[in-house]
């Protein structure tokens, strides 16, 4: 069954707030069904959502990236609106963010908390620097321009969520959803949202430290993986260059004695020489495998609009 609207809520140990955001999203979003994935909750959080009217499915793989594979293979919708149950979003542009993968064909709409209230709201200083950081990185890396990058205040349209190769298992599940659809070319938009800090009581899941290693580790993998030339060359060049500074001294010496007194320097030089060029080749040929991926990719996009078609009927 093809849902109209399907709203995708994540949770883990979020009954003080599951049963407002349900509400809330009612109210914003009347025909749309809403699924609330519980992800080992060791308080009612599952509960709650049940008794305000949500679908409650389970995901017994602990991680957010898990719990959104499985939604995703599991619903099927025209318009996905996918929201975090900690009642930090206000429902207000929902209708917005929804339209404009209905009506305008926008394959990604982002939440953009970082244009409104975010860094008044969230107390915590760390995360403000982290979000600018891995918004500024993905931004210089890929030539994009996404507000956002880590929020979880999103719409997708069918075809991104039947063709996205959910990876991550924890918190960079976000940030690999913006890659994959900038480098894709997929057409994305941007929406101002409100944010309002957890309500007292309520804790985030997410580790300042640990998970923020985890997302910048996800932003250099896929770097490497999309754009396999540009970070090849750049090691090739650190090497070429390192070969240089260190293989002067030891030039100049020969031309002033004859002789070459740091025979390991040379052998260390022309190594790193060497693996400098076999860098370049490997990103050249990693190059063309990338770009073999991105025309499969686009072959898997019109199979799942061929299938949203004929659900269509």
């Amino acid at each position: 069954m093809l849902d109209k609207i399907a709203v995708l809520i994540p949770c883990y140990n979020e009954a003080q707030t599951i049963g407002k955001v349900v509400n809330d999203t009612k109210a914003a979003l009347p025909e749309a069904v809403i699924y609330v994935y519980d992800n080992n909750s060791t308080d009612d959080t599952a509960r709650i959502a049940a008794d305000a009217g949500a679908i409650v499915r389970h995901e017994y793989q602990q991680g957010k990236g898990n719990v959104i594979r499985r939604m995703f293979r599991e619903i099927d919708a025209q318009c996905y609106l996918m929201i975090d149950g900690d009642d930090t979003y206000p429902l207000e542009h929902a209708r917005e963010m929804v339209s404009l993968v209905l009506e305008k064909n926008a394959d990604m709409v982002v939440g953009d908390r970082l244009s409104s209230t975010y860094f008044t709201e969230n107390k915590r200083p760390f995360h403000n620097f982290g979000n600018s950081l891995v918004r500024g990185s993905i931004n210089y890396l890929f030539h994009s321009n996404i507000k956002d990058i880590m929020t979880g205040y999103r719409a997708f349209s069918y075809g991104f969520v039947k063709t996205f190769p959910v990876l991550s298992r924890g918190f960079e599940i976000e940030t690999e959803m913006t890659i994959h659809a900038v480098y894709n070319n997929m057409q994305i938009e941007n929406v101002i949202v409100d944010y309002r800090d957890r309500p007292a009581g309520s804790v985030s899941k997410l580790n300042t430290y640990s998970d923020g290693f985890k997302v910048l580790k996800m932003i250099l993998r896929l770097f490497k993986n999309y754009k396999p030339l540009v970070f090849f060359s750049w090691i090739g060049i650190l090497l070429f260059v390192l070969a240089i500074i260190f293989f002067i001294p030891v030039f100049i010496k020969f031309l002033e004695t004859h002789l070459v007194d740091q025979i390991p320097t040379l052998v260390m030089c022309g190594f790193s020489a060497m693996t400098a060029v076999q860098s370049f080749f490997a990103g050249l040929i990693l190059s063309n495998m990338s770009e073999k991926n991105r025309r499969d990719f686009e072959f898997e996009l019109n199979q799942a609009a061929d299938e949203f078609k004929r659900k269509m009927k």
